[in-house]
């Protein structure tokens, strides 16, 4: 059964006649009535007897306009409440995080306050996962965007910093060049257990005497707070432990690469008003970042703010 010629019939019958829907529901009198008899021919019953003074229902139409109209009146109430909840941002944003990634957190908490009907789920995950098969509606990532199913909304870049703490550098002396790190206890991120990290500091690429390596960089933080390690943060991640003194940004003449963190989601979806609103608020809170974590990284080069135009 045609759905759209049901919903034409109960017009029909709440209009009086098959002009008179015509005109109230936007569609032309042949296309109405041509629409009414294929759906008499597919059922094999006459719904409507048409005179000159109108249409009227014959005993069959009168029973399907009876259980037409219940199930059209709930679609309309469905598709009303749809539109409510939208205009006023409720439901559920499903979301993918990188782990420890700290500053978020807040970001979500302020997201939040300002949509309080948003109900968040958060995947925290090193991983790349599938959005599709995890039911995810955006991804945070860190790094170059090469998946062609994919839109990617970049927000940001930065480069991570080189970190000591004050009491590892008395004991050891402050590096003065790349080199000079074959002589210090390193840590190093990396993805998994079989690969041994390497930074690239300027035009330099050091393998660190790394004694540990993780791909938790709270850890990596932990241990140089500790005085046992040098090893590299997110700016993010080290700003309130550098502005208090705790660690020492080195090499900053030989910056590390620069990296992007975007937002994703599937190309072939159409973005909803949560997602919608979602983009546009880690936007606007992109430059408050930035100013934090450059001020306390003490490196005015170690983030930017994307332009929102770069992205189109």
């Amino acid at each position: 059964m045609d759905l759209n010629a049901v919903q034409m019939f109960v017009g029909v019958v709440r209009a009086g006649s098959l002009s008179a829907a015509a005109l109230r529901m936007g569609v032309p009198l042949p296309t109405l009535s041509r629409r009414l008899r294929d759906l008499e021919r597919d059922l094999k019953i006459q719904l409507l007897e048409r005179s000159a003074r109108g249409a009227r229902l014959s005993d069959a139409g009168a029973r399907l306009y009876e259980h037409a109209v219940r199930g059209i009146d709930a679609l309309v109430e469905g598709e009303e409440a749809v539109k409510s909840d939208q205009a006023r941002l409720r439901g559920r944003l499903r979301l993918s995080l990188p782990t420890a990634f700290e500053p978020w957190w807040k970001l979500l908490g302020a997201f939040q306050r300002q949509y309080p009907d948003i109900q968040l789920s958060v995947y925290a995950t090193d991983r790349r996962v599938d959005l599709i098969e995890d039911g995810i509606d955006v991804a945070l990532r860190v790094g170059a965007i090469v998946h062609e199913a994919m839109v990617a909304r970049r927000l940001l870049s930065y480069r991570h910093v080189l970190v000591a703490s004050p009491e590892l550098l008395r004991r050891l002396g402050v590096p003065a060049t790349p080199d000079a790190l074959h002589r210090f206890p390193c840590a190093a991120w990396c993805r998994d257990a079989n690969t041994q990290g390497t930074w690239r500091l300027g035009e330099h690429v050091v393998e660190p005497k790394a004694v540990l390596t993780t791909n938790d960089y709270l850890h990596l933080r932990d241990r140089a707070v500790a005085g046992e390690v040098v090893t590299e943060l997110p700016p993010f991640l080290g700003a309130e432990f550098i502005r208090s003194g705790l660690l020492c940004c080195l090499l900053t003449d030989h910056p590390m690469p620069e990296q992007q963190i975007s937002l994703i989601y599937p190309s072939h979806r159409n973005p909803s008003s949560i997602v919608r609103a979602y983009f546009d608020f880690c936007q606007k809170q992109m430059a408050q970042f930035l100013r934090l974590s450059v001020q306390t990284a003490r490196d005015a080069h170690t983030l930017k703010v994307l332009d929102p135009r770069e992205n189109d």
